[in-house]
């Protein structure tokens, strides 16, 4: 009884012993590995921000850059257009900082002590999002905008709230919403159609 007891009460030790670091140079998953399977040049493209928003995201994650498989990075291109916006969101499996390439963005986000922190950002500054606080940027320059954002993690992930609140599949019912904003089913029926396909 005694031994179960020791069993128990190391257990949960040796499994904090583990090495966290990557134990090989790579995985991709594809055997036939070549120089260009480490290279990426999505980031190069400019995103079309003919959109609800005004703004585009394109990811350098392992979806389309299998090289990073177990390496714990990734990095977005986010464009804007003038007035552009990339909605409130939170990346749940990473923290996410950021250089302004080109423009004048407000960057914010609000703690889970519903803090709002915020600041009009220029070329070459920079910034940092805590995981899975939710946070957006706004263009709030005269022409476009750029950011390049950094994560640690190979695949953050992105829960966009417009689209997780008013599109999702199925969805969530109305009156949970309007209880929810203490606004009238019609407004969330509005809110609902703008983002239907």
């Amino acid at each position: 009884m005694l031994s179960y007891l020791v069993v128990l009460l190391l257990l949960p030790l040796i499994s904090f012993s583990a090495d966290p670091d990557s134990l090989q140079d790579f995985c991709v998953a594809d055997q036939k590995v070549t120089s260009d399977d480490f290279f990426f040049d999505g980031l190069s493209k400019v995103g079309d921000t003919s959109n609800i928003f005004g703004s585009n995201v394109t990811g350098g994650n392992v979806l389309n850059f299998p090289a990073l498989n177990t390496l714990g990075i990734s990095m977005n291109r986010v464009d804007f257009a003038p007035g552009g916006v990339n909605p409130p969101h939170s990346h749940p499996r990473a923290t996410e900082s950021g250089v302004v390439i080109e423009g004048k963005l407000l960057v914010g986000f609000v703690t889970t002590g519903n803090v709002y922190h915020s600041k009009v950002l220029t070329a070459g500054q920079m910034f940092v999002i805590p995981r899975g606080l939710v946070h957006f940027q706004k263009n709030v320059g005269v022409g476009k905008a750029l950011v390049i954002t950094a994560f640690n993690s190979q695949l953050p992930g992105a829960v966009v709230l417009p689209f997780t609140l008013f599109a999702s599949t199925p969805s969530i019912p109305d009156d949970v919403l309007t209880r929810a904003f203490q606004v009238e089913e019609k407004v969330v029926e509005s809110i609902k159609s703008k983002f239907s396909s």
